[in-house]
């Protein structure tokens, strides 16, 4: 097993950590064993499996709102593909330009490779004749950690 599964006080899955982190947690007191592997101890503790959280920790934050904007996040969204031509994406496009006032946001970026950025410019994709192959859109947190 790669991890140890940490659940919140209500049994809702949180995280999971390494084995050395859960150990700490065990000798900080935050967490109890609700699972551990038969017959293996680490020092007085039983090798854990599942801990468990001695206080609620509120997950509302992490649902709130969406995740931050990145060139990173861009990328991953688009799945480095060009949103001009469908070749190999290693930059992002603003659709209006930051030089007019276009911000960085999930709305106004798309991945695009360097050829397709540079013909584009400083103009917007119908200035520049170039047609979209998909439209941005926000994503969600766990589609960004899925993809």
């Amino acid at each position: 097993m790669s991890g140890v599964l940490v659940l919140n006080t209500d049994n809702t899955a949180l995280h999971t950590v390494s084995v050395k982190h859960a150990i700490g947690m065990l000798v900080r007191e935050v967490a109890v064993v609700e699972e551990a592997r038969e017959n293996h101890l680490i020092g007085p503790y039983p090798w854990p499996l599942v801990l468990r959280l001695v206080r609620y920790v509120k997950t509302a934050f992490m649902y709130a709102r969406g995740p931050g904007w990145t060139k990173r996040g861009v990328l991953r969204r688009d799945r480095r593909t060009c949103a001009y031509c469908g070749g190999f994406a290693e930059t992002v496009d603003h659709l209006v330009p930051q030089s007019r006032g276009g911000p960085n946001t999930w709305l106004n970026t798309v991945a695009a490779c360097g050829a397709c950025n540079a013909l584009k410019a400083d103009r917007t994709p119908g200035e520049a004749g170039m047609a979209l192959r998909f439209r941005p859109y926000a994503p969600s947190r766990a589609e960004l950690a899925r993809l």
